[in-house]
């Protein structure tokens, strides 16, 4: 994976707007990103896991869409745990941070 980071908070932000709007394109106007970026993003998380987290059908009569996958779903959940628990051991820190802004 070299220096590639293959979860992160945009990435995460992404995998929730897919399964919230049901595309990447909508996902990605949805969250301010183009089309491209959300892309190359989701390349890298999918090629980071043992499984896709999420699957696309390409256009044809139903115009496609993308759904997550239980791997995907999955990532949202857990990271978004992670994140509750580091911001509850750090609070003080954080606290603190914030003090020192303007």
């Amino acid at each position: 994976m070299g220096d590639v980071i293959a979860i992160g908070p945009g990435k995460v932000a992404l995998l929730e707007a897919i399964r919230d709007q049901g595309s990447i394109s909508a996902a990605a106007r949805s969250i301010n990103m183009s089309y491209r970026r959300a892309w190359v993003l989701l390349q890298e998380v999918n090629g980071a896991m043992r499984r896709p987290a999420v699957l696309s059908e390409h256009g044809g009569e139903s115009r496609g869409g993308s759904t997550l996958t239980p791997e995907g779903e999955a990532v949202i959940r857990l990271y978004r745990a992670m994140e509750a628990q580091a911001q509850a051991a750090c609070s003080g820190e954080i606290a603190a941070l914030l003090k020192l802004l303007v």
